[in-house]
Parts: structure tokens; sequence; C-alpha cells
């Protein structure tokens, strides 16, 4: 009964404010306590009271009155973060205050005239404009940070109390050392504080408002990629005294939580789990606070001194940083700087540990039915793990030192093949195929691949008995074979990673062999060469992929030379390539026939290489109808994405500055042609494609730049096929095969295996080229493609309550599948 009478006197106070006419004064304080004093109402009750059109209806009618609502709430939470929050009231306001801001706070961020509202400065809480001076002025977007901040570490509160709260405990709040509080054993912070699942509830409103706060962003135009969100940079700068209490805590959450706990089977459905909600706006904030970074196109980590022994296990860092040890600017971002200075292997092992337990939850099998929690923020996970690679290099070394990269490895591979086919989750595809990118330019990579492949996880693929670079190889099949148009733009990205690891494959399985030679198959189709500019790039990466094998691990590649020697027609008709205008013109009526440039070609090849490649029947997870999903910016080209490193024979890498490495050393005389036209395209693709867009996209490209495969361009590029090495092998071990064929009657193939096993051909092959890795480099196109992706899922995953829901944002657009 009671709740029904808070729920009237709330909805009778939101019907005042939207009927009032004139100004209500801020100093009405009778009529401005019915939002927040004594109101016992859930977020979702809120969200229910304050509709959409009545907020919007406010601030074009009655603008002052939505600004002193937002002036008042702010206030009040000022006024009580200075106090403590002494009293049950008191926290029930501060909630109430945060729940109408978190409701509010997108209407007035999606009007372009009140852009700057929360930035002007204001009388400083508690005074008047009279009594108020230049110093006791400030934006009220930083009185709000700094209340919400001291909030997420108020005593009793948000955190436990280390004592009895006096009658003046309250004046010792703005002198309490936040460092004594984190949340959460882990980096920093070696004592397990109590659960409480009260705290860990009001912790989790006050993120949402935090992350409210921060998606301003998302009301701003993607093609503004050099604005710095005044939110995150405030939030993360010096000036926000618990900016390593609250970095440690988000972090320690996240990567301390388990979703399975002491494993009782269906507790997730008996039990509300608060930590959990908890865990998923942390990670969110984490992220988010760290893309600022990101977007200002700077990396802190590349000017650290690796050995500078800088610890954030103590909570003395704080203190050193903020006086001698660091010299942060406003600009600088704390958050970044305390993650790329981590360094301790007890650190790194917390972290990577936890990364790694949530990304392989969701591959929990049991034997009741839906009885393990599953947890829904792998998206997240997967950008944090990102960033953390990408910030803190020793981070980077100490994953791939062992097989622990493996952990991360298979559950990424597994979230690619079950997302490849739906339209939904094209962006978890790209975040996956980067990261791999990103740990792909490590050597240490390569070699962990060669470990056997013994857990097996529910994925719909080749049955195969090999490694982790067989199960990397047969996944990349899936996707470019069967997975939905809008990752054809990955297919470089995809060949790149198998490019660098190559040169450390000791030995690929029969399948992941015949895999590779499939894609050979299908990408050196005449039709499909001469159809694009670009088309003929995956050719020479696959063509890499083979001479790296030949060259620099031929001894256990007795599979992968016994593939070659079956399909040695696919690189004779390479070599003997058709460059005249009556064949090219062929080769493109064929395709004419087709509907559709992804599936025709696949179709057109896709027949079973032996009896131990068959698939299992086709099951990914589904699109559901009505299924919301989130724009992505264009994503750059393989060239932009990278840069090129020789590998020299002491294990350094050498940065070449010849950008045709890149492309396999093909003609590039066609790309600087319709170069411009993709860029254009890309930029104003809004990635709400069809099933043929791909087909259509490539057809405008080349009829804006008026392409047309000719004569002298394929020359261009068929002159430098890198085919000497498999042409030496092939007139080497061919007629050796044959012969033995002949002579032993030979009509098993594990015999030519056993032959092909013992084989060599040392002195016989060409001298061996350098090894050339593509190792990812941060460029401007990235950072805005991560920005776009993160707060989209940030949008797509806040449903309840929709924070966000039906307002009107400009960094990316939603569209119902």
């Amino acid at each position: 009964m009671g709740n029904s009478d808070s729920k009237l006197h709330f909805r009778k106070a939101v019907i005042q404010l939207t009927t009032k006419t004139q100004p209500v004064e801020a100093s009405d304080d009778v009529f401005w306590d019915q939002f927040w004093t004594d109101v016992d109402l859930t977020a979702q009750d809120i969200f229910a009271l304050v509709p959409a059109a009545e907020i919007r209806a406010v601030r074009e009618e009655s603008p002052s009155n939505l600004a002193t609502l937002c002036f008042k709430a702010v206030e009040r939470l000022v006024l009580n973060a200075d106090s403590g929050c002494v009293c049950e009231r008191d926290r029930q306001t501060v909630l109430s205050c945060t729940r109408l801001l978190t409701r509010i706070l997108p209407y007035i961020f999606e009007d372009p005239d009140w852009r700057g509202f929360f930035w002007s400065t204001v009388p400083k809480v508690g005074k008047s404009v009279d009594e108020s001076d230049d110093e006791s002025t400030r934006p009220l977007a930083e009185s709000l940070l700094s209340a919400v901040s001291d909030l997420l570490f108020c005593p009793d509160f948000t955190v436990e109390s280390h004592c009895r709260t006096t009658a003046d405990g309250a004046a010792d709040i703005q002198s309490l050392d936040s460092c004594e509080f984190i949340w959460e054993a882990g980096v920093g912070f070696a004592q397990t504080p109590h659960l409480n699942h009260t705290y860990d509830s009001n912790r989790t409103e006050l993120l949402k408002l935090l992350l409210t706060c921060f998606s301003e962003e998302m009301y701003q135009s993607p093609s503004d990629t050099h604005a710095l969100n005044p939110w995150v940079s405030f939030f993360c700068s010096r000036e926000n005294r618990h900016a390593l209490p609250l970095f440690t805590s988000l972090l320690n959450v996240v990567c301390a939580y388990d979703p399975v706990g002491y494993g009782i089977p269906y507790n997730h459905l008996m039990f509300s789990d608060q930590r959990g909600a908890l865990a998923e706006l942390a990670l969110q904030t984490l992220i988010v606070s760290l893309e600022q970074e990101l977007v200002d196109g700077t990396n802190t980590n590349a000017s650290l001194n690796p050995n500078t022994n800088t610890d954030t296990g103590s909570a003395d860092y704080n203190k050193n940083t903020t006086t001698e040890g660091c010299k942060a600017t406003r600009g600088e971002n704390l958050f970044v700087n305390y993650l790329s200075r981590i360094h301790r292997e007890e650190d790194f092992h917390f972290i990577l540990r936890g990364v790694g337990r949530l990304l392989n939850n969701p591959l929990m099998q049991t034997y009741l039915p839906h009885s393990c929690k599953k947890i829904q923020f792998d998206q997240e996970l997967l950008v944090l793990f990102w960033k953390l690679c990408d910030l803190n290099k020793k981070f980077l070394f100490y994953v791939l030192k062992s097989s622990d990269v493996l952990d991360i490895l298979v559950p990424i591979l597994f979230y690619l093949n079950d997302a490849r086919a739906n339209q939904s989750r094209v962006g978890l595809v790209h975040i996956g195929v980067f990261i791999l990118l990103l740990l792909s330019g490590e050597r240490n990579f390569g070699v962990r691949l060669n470990k056997p492949y013994c857990v097996r996880v529910p994925m719909d693929i080749s049955v195969f008995a090999g490694t982790h670079a067989d199960l990397l190889i047969v996944v990349f099949h899936k996707i470019i074979t069967s997975g939905h148009q809008r990752l054809q733009p990955l297919y470089d990205c995809l060949l790149t990673v198998i490019v660098n690891v190559s040169p450390y494959l000791k030995s690929l399985s029969m399948v992941a062999a015949n895999k590779l030679l499939h894609l050979l198959e299908v990408f050196s189709n005449t039709w499909f060469l001469f159809f694009s500019p670009a088309n003929h790039h995956l050719v020479f990466f696959l063509l890499e992929v083979f001479n790296n094998v030949i060259q620099y691990q031929f001894d256990g590649n007795f599979n992968l030379v016994y593939g070659i020697i079956r399909k040695r027609n696919l690189f004779h008709q390479l070599a003997n390539l058709p460059t005249d205008v009556s064949s090219i013109q062929k080769a493109l009526q064929r395709k004419s026939r087709s509907n559709s440039t992804h599936n025709a070609v696949f179709l057109e090849t896709n027949t079973p290489h032996s009896a131990t490649c068959s698939e299992k029947p086709y099951k990914t997870t589904p699109v559901q109808t009505a299924t919301l999903n989130a724009s992505l910016k264009a994503m750059p080209r393989i060239d932009k994405l990278t840069e090129a490193s020789q590998v020299s024979e002491d294990g350094s890498t050498l940065l070449l500055q010849n950008s045709d490495s890149l492309l396999s050393q093909s003609d590039r005389s066609s790309e600087t042609r319709v170069g411009d036209a993709q860029a254009t395209s890309g930029e104003d693709d809004k990635n709400s494609l069809s099933e043929d867009s791909v087909l259509k996209s490539r057809r405008s490209v080349s009829s804006s730049s008026d392409w047309a495969p000719a004569p002298d361009w394929v020359l261009s590029w068929k002159s430098k096929l890198p085919l000497q090495t498999i042409m030496r092998l092939l007139q080497v071990l061919v007629p050796q095969v044959e012969k033995i064929c002949i002579d032993r009657g030979l009509t098993d193939e594990s015999e030519i295996l056993k032959f092909l096993q013992h084989g060599t051909l040392v002195g016989l092959l060409p001298v061996p080229h350098p090894i050339l890795i593509r190792k990812y480099q941060a460029n401007e196109g990235t950072a805005l493609w991560f920005r776009t992706y993160m707060w989209g899922i940030i949008y797509l995953r806040n449903v309840d309550p929709p924070v966000w829901y039906d307002t009107d944002v400009k960094l990316f657009e939603i569209q119902r599948i």
C-alpha cells in the first residue's frame, strides 16, 4: 500500500512539473523535494512514471524547470555525499535522485541546444548566487561526477564502514582514504571485503548513472573523431581523488566474478545475483573510461620506460602519483595510465584467469540443462581484453609466454563460429578477429598454436585430430564459406592471421590442409579474380602461407604437402592464368548467371575432400525476430590496419617502410584508382546490408571509377605470384610419388603420407625468403570503429530499464532485424 501511495505522489509531482507554465523557483524546496524525499520507487517505476514524451515536452516548453530539476537533483547528491548518508532516509534520497537523473539525462543529451548545459558554470551547491564567487563556482557536470565518485566509497552505503559512525563522522567523509575501501581483492588490494548485496545494488545504480553521463558521446556525429568526452576526461583525471580506487575496484570486480560460484545447480534461478549485475556495469564503465585515450590517438604505454618499477599494488601509489610520481594533466587519462603500468605477475595472473574464466563460461556443458548461469557480456569482455593487450605490452607478453593464451583463443573461436551467420553479431566477429590479428603479430602466439587440441567445445565444424592451429584454420574456413556476407571485408584479416602464424606451424592435420587448399580453389576461380581489383590479394596471402610452411616447417607438414600434390592443377592453372580480353570476359559472363558473389563461389567448388571432412549440421545462433542491432563504421583496409615487419635470424623484428609488402608484393595500381571510391562508400555505409549488398557495393565501386579488368592489369600481378617454391616442390616430389605408387602398386594414401613424412627437400628448394609479419597498428579508423561498436553494445545491453531506448542517438543507427 505504501509503495502505491509513493507512486501516486510521485506521479502527481511529475504532472505538476509538466503542466506548470511558469518557472518554479529553485528555492521552492517543498515542490522539488517531492521528486526524491520519502520516495520509495525502483528504477523501473521511475522510468514508467516519467514518460519520454513528457520529458521532451518540459524540455521544449519549460526549459527552466527542467534545468532546475537537474540542478536540484545534483545539489541533493552533493549534499548527501558531503554528509556521508548517515541515515536511511538520506540513502533513499540518493537512490531516487540517481534514478531520476539516469532517466532524464539522455533526453538532455539528444538536443543540441542543451549540449553545454551540464558544463555551464553555476553557483556552487549550497551557496546562493550572491554568496558565490569565482572560486566557488564549477560546472554542474563536475559536481555530479565528484558526488557520484564520493558516494561510490560512502561507508554503510556502498562500502563497509571500518568504524561506527559518530555524530561528527560526516565531517571526516572528505578525508576518508578510499584506497582502503576497494570493492574486491585483486590488483592493488589484498583484502577480501565481505559480500553485501545491498552495497552491490547501490553501486550498480550509481554506475548506471555514471555510464549515462558518459553516454553524451552517443549523441554526437561519428565524423567528430577528435572530440574528447569531457565527462570521461574529468572522471579519469587527477581532479577525481578516487581515480585509483575506482579503477582497481572496477577491474577487480570484473576479474573476480564467478557466475558459477559453488556450482549448485540452478542457483541463479533461486537467488538474485547482484554481483553479476555489478560486474556487468563495472565492465562497461571500465571500457568506456579506457576509450578516452584511443579517441585521443595516443598510447601512453609506448612512452613508458620498461624498467620503471611502478607498482599499483599499494594504497600509497595513489598518493605518490598525485604528488611526484605522476605528472598527469587534465588531458591525461589516469585509467589508461594505471592500466599500462601494471607489471606484477600475480596481477597479470589474476586478470588473465578472471577474463579467461568468464569468456569460457558460455562454453560450459552440464548434464542438467541450463543449470549453470551463462554470462551475456562476452562482447564487453573481448573489448576489455583488447584494451589490456593494446595498452599494456607487458600483459600481452605475459599472455603469450605460456599456453594460457589458448584459454582465450578457444572461446574466441567459439564465438566467431557461433556468430558467423547472425547479422546482429557481426560486430562480435570483428572484435574477435581484431584480437587474433593483434596476437598473431607475436611469434609466441604461432608457437603456442602447436599444442594439441584435446578439450572439445560444442562447435559445428569438421571433426579433426590435431592442434589449436588446426582449430583456427577450420573455424576461419567455416566463417569464409558459410558466414554472413557482411563478413566479406574480414577475409583479408583472417588470411593475414594465418599468414602470420604459418612459419611456426609444425604439423597441420589433413582436415586443416584441405581447408586451406579449398580456399585457394575458391579464390583462384577466374571470375572471382577478375571481378574486383583486390580479390587477387587473397590468393597472394594463401600462397604465402604455403611458402612459409614449405620453407620453414616442411618436415612435419606432410599432410599439406600431400594436399598440394593432389591439387597441383590449381597451381598450374594460376601459373597459366589467361590474360587475353576474351578469356576475361568469358569468366565474368559465367558469373553473371549467378545472383550472389558470396554463396555461388563456395557452392560451386565446395565438395568434400575426404571422408574425414564431413561436417555436422549447420547450427549457429539464429537471429531472433524483431532483434535490435546497432550499425558499425566501415573497417579500414588491411594495409591501413597493419604494418609489415621482417623477422631476423635472432628473432627480432624490423619494421619495413615499403607498404607494398603488406599486399604480398602485389600490384597496387588498381587500388589507387578505386581507393578513394572505396573509402567514400565505406564512410557512408551504415552496414544495413542486404543479401546482395557486397556484390552491389563492388559494382558501384567499379562503375564509379570506370574500372574493368584489363590484360595489363592481370599481367601486372600474375607475374608476381610467388609460385617458385611450390613449383619446385611439385617438380621434385610428383615424379617420386608417381613412381612409388607404380612400383609398389599403392592405392592407400597412408603409405604415400609415410613416404612424404620421411622425405626431405634440403638443397632442392630456393633460398628461404625472410619471414614477413603484419602487425596491427593503431589508427584513427579502428579507434572510431571501436568507439561505435562499444557504445552500440552498451545501448543494446541496458534494457532493464531501457536507458537510451527510443532516443535520438547519432553515433550509430539502430536497426530492427
